[in-house]
């Protein structure tokens, strides 16, 4: 029960900080906008006070070789901010900051010494070899590694017979493959969802654009022409950098988790084979 307790609190503890993390993305990704327009409204604001200035500026300009129109108003990320709108940026930032929580969160999950650990088979079998059974299943009970969940469930099971010990850690085993293979399963969602997100901004970016054409006749205006484009690509591209990733990581630790585990079942039968023929008062 405290085990448990710990893993739920931990649980609790994780989705707060992914939390935090997407309120502070939401907040930042929404102010550069906001910046981005109230800049360009500052600048149109001093071109209107200052046009004598500005005309002497863009007639130096043209003696110059004009090099100054052809600079762009505003830099690749304000572009790239401006292009994908609020709604896709914190729709692709949800997605990254729970894709990266989740890989943290299986990673660490996902490590021998969190499924299998060596200090806990040597001390095991050491115990075993002294014939210190209760030892051995107080050294499994308080590990919190898949390992010592299998190995202490058989060894409480033992006393009704080898049969029923290797059964009960088989459905041990069961339910912690369960469990790993749920909390994978996020990241294929994540894999499947992006580039679904970049399809759909895809279409809404076609379709501003094909608007546009069909508002503006034979000379539509080639900013919101634009704009539909760059949306439509650029959705698409995110979609798919996050999808690609996502994919790879789920397929990597997918087969991780499946080896460990046939490792955890190898192993833990291997410990509870000296007690095939045993007597089952030996048990705990």
């Amino acid at each position: 029960m405290e085990r448990l307790m710990g893993k739920q609190s931990r649980t609790r503890l994780f989705w707060v900080l992914v939390m935090m993390f997407l309120a502070i993305g939401a907040v930042a990704t929404l102010s550069n906008p906001i910046t981005l327009s109230a800049q360009e409204g500052g600048d149109a604001a001093a071109a209107a006070d200052g046009g004598a200035d500005a005309g002497a500026a863009a007639e130096e300009g043209e003696n110059e070789g004009g090099s100054s129109a052809s600079q762009p108003p505003s830099n690749a990320l304000y572009w790239l901010l401006d292009s994908l709108g609020p709604l896709y940026i914190i729709v692709f930032l949800l997605l990254s900051f729970i894709f990266v929580a989740l890989c943290v969160m299986n990673l660490l999950t996902a490590r021998r010494d969190g499924m299998c650990p060596m200090h806990l088979i040597e001390g095991f079998e050491t115990c075993l070899n002294e014939q210190q059974y209760q030892e051995a299943y107080e050294m499994a009970k308080s590990d919190e590694s898949i390992l010592g969940n299998v190995l202490s469930a058989g060894l409480a099971k033992l006393s009704t017979g080898y049969d029923e010990a290797i059964e009960a850690m088989q459905e041990v085993g069961e339910e912690e493959d369960m469990k790993l293979e749920h909390r994978l399963s996020y990241i294929n969602l994540i894999a499947q969802i992006s580039p679904m997100v970049g399809l759909f901004g895809t279409v809404h970016g076609m379709i501003a654009a094909f608007y546009e054409i069909a508002v503006g006749g034979a000379t539509p205006d080639p900013n919101k022409l634009a704009d539909g484009i760059s949306k439509a690509l650029l959705t698409t591209l995110i979609g798919l950098f996050v999808a690609i990733p996502a994919l790879a990581v789920f397929r990597i630790l997918r087969n991780r988790v499946q080896r460990m585990m046939l490792e955890i079942g190898i192993t833990s039968e291997g410990l509870m084979s000296r007690f095939q023929s045993a007597s089952p008062k030996k048990a705990p």
